[in-house]
């Protein structure tokens, strides 16, 4: 798991820009505030297809990511299968860091 996309989300939910759970984020979803949706990799096959159904039809990003353990732990809580980003600029650099994992790559001798 890449410790600086880790890291941004710590720092999303501090500032507040990210709602968890199911219900918190279907809401988000719907109401056009969610723009980026987070999904733990290990998720249920009912999550998963739901989660996929959904920002299909609205039109949001999902990422699968991670085991939910890392996701809740990175954001100071419990495990978390699902996570909404709620702000442009964070959805962005969340899915810029998953592009470009190491901004150093790793050098052969």
């Amino acid at each position: 798991m890449n410790p600086k996309f880790l890291n941004q989300l710590g720092l999303a939910m501090r500032a507040g820009k990210l709602v968890t759970g199911d219900e918190g984020v279907f809401k988000a979803i719907r109401a056009g505030e969610a723009k980026l949706v987070i999904m733990a990799e290990d998720a249920s096959a009912n999550t998963r297809k739901k989660f996929q159904d959904k920002c299909q039809f609205y039109g949001v990003t999902l990422m699968e990511i991670g085991s939910k353990y890392e996701l809740g732990r990175s954001i100071g809580k419990e495990m978390r299968v699902t996570i909404g980003v709620l702000d442009g600029g964070f959805a962005q650099m969340l899915q810029k860091s998953q592009e470009n994992p190491a901004e150093v790559e790793h050098i052969d001798q």
